[in-house]
């Protein structure tokens, strides 16, 4: 008979709290059953603050924690775009808003957003500047009013793109006294 009970006993779960109590209560039976309900409560909460890296990486984040993420670095997130997209627009915000402003920091943007390299041609007084420009041959300089681009877009399906999405996103990282033009072309195969 005690050789039952003492049985019994045993697998009845203990709580591992125990071993943070002096040694007097480590064979407690009661103390241990006690301290389960503790831990049953307390354990969850545990297992969120361990795994809190895990929690602050976009890139591994539950996606519902996505816009609380989101928030820390000011981005807003549309919740119609896929969630690959979002996990990536929010891992690289800040390198964004250091480029904000910018042909390299629009150039990202966009493509975060759309999944293809925008093609952004800058045009001064009729003449565009890209990789191509070279001062006196094909560029002059103070001989417009104002600086005009254009966002090139080739894409394989142009109609499932926002394309109010793209002109938000073209008007927060442009330079506020430039000007643009969009075109959204359909990729040739």
């Amino acid at each position: 008979m005690v050789v039952a009970i003492s049985e019994r006993a045993s697998l009845r779960q203990r709580s591992s709290y125990l071993r943070y109590l002096p040694a007097i209560y480590a064979d407690s039976d009661f103390m241990g059953r006690f301290l389960m309900i503790f831990e049953s409560v307390l354990g969850p909460i545990q297992n969120v603050v361990d795994n809190i890296p895990y929690y602050l990486d976009p890139k591994l984040a539950p996606q519902e924690a996505l816009p609380w993420l989101a928030s820390w670095v000011d981005v807003v997130l549309d919740d119609s775009w896929p969630v690959e997209r979002r996990r990536a627009l929010v891992s690289s915000a800040v390198q964004l808003y250091q480029w904000r402003g910018t042909r390299r920091g629009m150039r990202e943007y966009l493509r975060v957003y759309t999944g293809v390299e925008p093609e952004i041609t800058e045009e001064y007084g009729g003449f565009p500047l890209n990789g191509n420009s070279r001062l006196g041959l094909n560029t002059a300089l103070g001989s417009g009013q104002h600086n005009v681009f254009t966002v090139t877009l080739e894409l394989d399906d142009p109609e499932s793109l926002n394309v109010q999405h793209i002109k938000t996103i073209i008007e927060a990282e442009k330079p506020a006294h430039a000007a643009y033009r969009l075109e959204i072309k359909r990729k040739v195969s």
